[in-house]
Formats: structure tokens, sequence, C-alpha cells
């Protein structure tokens, strides 16, 4: 039997339709939280001029030595996204939009999964797209000034062709993470589900709509190691190597600890026999268990 739709009515239909998207938000996935660091913006876009240089103590010998942050122009605009549901005005005067909740509660989780979408596909593409200092973030020639004072390169690439695996310093302690993800407005629910709008008059459509405003950018690449040769005890111990052994400007070590393995669902099982077997391929001793967590992401596949 048909309903009368009032305003009161829809109202209450707006109401349950946003606690749907909520719990839809809440069924996020996260794990992009541990390889970005979380900005917040005010403005149309950020610029991060001190990208380039980790401060360094020095013995004080005299008057102090005033280390200013590199201005590499990096900046990072954010970028406009949003997601509209229509519900036929049909299916409200047949009491059918219980048939929506599923919808919803997916529209939530939809919304608040594109920064982890934005964070692992930005990562993965950083063997061909450039950071803040001209490079691919995955390069071996990254700009360095060596002990000596002359100018040098750094790698943080073993190259390959195949699934791309990543090894990186994601500490807690931290502060700073490989990747940014910049913040501008979070996600907000908005519904035009009034009589006399003109969706409802053209189209008989009441329309609900969550829109939102970030961007994603590189870090630092010395604090993350990526390849796309496969995924074995050799490859892994140079990039372990690697990362650790990581130096800043003059030589300075950066004191980087390899605490977590990425990967695609296609290294999942490399990546656990790495980390966690007893023995090796050959029946050796597996040196490399327990050197670092795996992280495994869909968002890699």
């Amino acid at each position: 039997m048909a309903i009368t739709v009032t305003p009161g009515l829809l109202k209450t239909q707006g109401i349950t339709h946003l606690g749907s998207f909520q719990r839809g938000l809440g069924r996020a996935p996260t794990e992009h939280l541990a390889v970005a660091m979380v900005v917040r913006s005010s403005t149309g876009a950020n610029e991060y001029g001190w990208l380039g240089k980790f401060p360094s103590v020095r013995e004080w010998l005299g008057p102090r030595v005033v280390q200013n942050l590199k201005g590499f122009g990096y900046t990072i605009k954010n970028r406009d996204w949003e997601l509209t549901i229509a519900v036929d005005r049909n299916d409200v005067e047949d009491d059918n939009t219980g048939l929506y909740a599923p919808m919803f509660e997916e529209m939530g989780q939809s919304t608040s999964a594109k920064a982890c979408q934005l964070v692992f596909d930005l990562l993965k593409n950083g063997f061909t797209t450039q950071c803040y200092d001209g490079q691919f973030f995955f390069d071996t020639d990254h700009p360095v000034i060596l002990e000596d004072g002359t100018d040098g390169t750094y790698s943080n690439s073993q190259g390959g062709s195949g699934a791309p695996w990543f090894l990186a310093d994601l500490a807690p302690n931290r502060a700073i993470r490989p990747i940014i993800l910049q913040m501008r407005k979070d996600w907000k629910f908005v519904a035009r589900d009034s009589l006399t709008d003109d969706n409802v008059f053209d189209l008989k459509e009441f329309r609900y709509g969550a829109d939102a405003r970030m961007n994603v950018g590189y870090g630092f690449p010395q604090m993350i190691i990526g390849s796309r040769q496969p995924l074995n005890a050799t490859n892994y111990a140079a990039a372990y190597a690697a990362l650790e052994g990581m130096k800043g400007d003059h030589g300075r070590p950066l004191g980087m600890k390899p605490t977590t393995l990425i990967a695609g669902p296609s290294n999942r099982e490399a990546g656990a026999k790495l980390l966690t077997a007893e023995l090796g391929a050959n029946g050796e001793t597996n040196t490399w268990r327990g050197t670092a967590q795996l992280m495994v992401t869909p968002w890699l596949a």
C-alpha cells in the first residue's frame, strides 16, 4: 500500500540513511595510516618546503649553526571527491527504502576507503612519479651532500618489473612517514530530499551525497625501499641493508630501522615465508625470521 510522503517522513528517512552511511564509514580500512602522516590543511594547497633535510644535532663549538631547511617548493593541491546516491520516489511511496540500507553502508565504506586507495596508489606509482627533489620517489640517484661536502646520490630503489613490495621504517615514534595524506575536509553527508528540490520535481529522485577534500604526496624517500624484484631472501637482505645504511646530508646516519614489509596479495606467501618460517629455501636457518611485520594490502593488487 502506498504511503504519504511528508517532510517528517523524509527527515526520518534521511536520519536512517545517515546512520547506515556512518556504519559503513566505521568499517573502512586503516592500514594506510601506518604508511602516511595525516596533515590537516586549511587552504587550497600546502607547500612542504622543509622536505629534503633531516635536522642533525651537532656538538656546540663556538656560535650556533643554523640548519636552514631546503626549500624545494613541493606543493600538494587539495582535490575534491564526491559520491552521490539517488533514491526513487516510488520506492519511498511503496515503503521499499529499507532495500537501500546496504547501499548507504557501502557508500560510507567506499568514501572513507578513498584515502587508503590514494595512499597505496601513490606508493606503487612511486617508480614513475616525481617527489620533492625532482627524481622518481623510488630512484637510484636522489641528490645528497656527502660527508666531504661534495654532491652525491643515494638509492631507495631496487628496480625490477614484477609486483612491487616495500620495506619501510614505520616505527610509531617516527613523526613523519613516507607518504603525506593531506586532509582539507573530512567526508560530509548531505541530503537533497525536500519535496521542492529540483531533482525531486524533475526526476522524482531523492539524492544523498558525500564529499571531501584531500590529496596525497610524497614524504622522505629515505624511509622506504621500493622493489619490483622477486621477493626472496637475497633481495630482502639488500633492501634491509640499504634502509639501515641510509644517510642524510654530510654523511649523517639516519638511524632507519626496517619495521614493515608491505606487499600485495601476489607476494603474500613469499613475504610470510620470509618473515615467519624457521628454515630457508634450502633448509638453512632463516635469519630473516621476525625482522619485520608483514602488511599485505589489496590496494597493491
